[in-house]
């Protein structure tokens, strides 16, 4: 019967995902320049740092190049991605639309589904976004316009749709 209500949940869940999907957007505004926006200690100096991340995509279309911004985030976001399998009520869900440019810069956030009713997790996901920035160089797309679902635990952790592990 567990097995029944958890395959009934997932449903559910694929459902409200693909309706999410046909919601509107919300632009955002431009990120600060990077002459406005303070360095990351260590980011350029640290050769460990510029080995683990991805440096240029491959990927021939957004989906796959989502899957290179997803490991980039969890590169880049260690102490936050929730390890294992999700709880089965979330705090928060939000679809997040993500314009990249040649050199892998940040152009534009827009919200498709934005979890309203958790400003907090909103800010804290576009500062991770921007705090993650330069993302992997689409090389094969010029620019690309990725989509990912942020699924936020009330602990303050995330995975993405992508690379999630599950609920339980």
């Amino acid at each position: 019967m567990a097995r029944r209500w958890t395959a009934g949940l997932w449903g559910c869940t694929s459902a409200v995902l693909l309706w999410l999907g046909g919601c509107t957007s919300t632009h955002l505004q431009q990120p600060p320049s990077p002459a406005q926006t303070p360095a990351k200690p260590g980011a350029a100096s640290s050769p460990s740092a510029s080995t683990q991340a991805l440096q240029t995509s491959s990927a021939p279309n957004a989906k796959d190049y989502r899957k290179d911004a997803a490991k980039h985030l969890y590169l880049q976001q260690k102490d936050k991605v929730f390890k294992g399998r999700l709880p089965p009520m979330l705090y928060a869900i939000g679809v997040l639309n993500v314009d990249i440019d040649r050199q892998g810069q940040i152009q534009a956030l827009q919200w498709t589904r934005a979890p309203r009713h958790a400003p907090e997790v909103m800010a804290e996901i576009e500062r991770m976004v921007h705090a993650a920035a330069p993302f992997p160089a689409p090389m094969r797309l010029g620019k690309v316009t990725y989509t990912d679902v942020w699924l936020w635990d009330k602990s303050g952790r995330f995975q993405l749709d992508t690379l999630t592990e599950g609920q339980d």
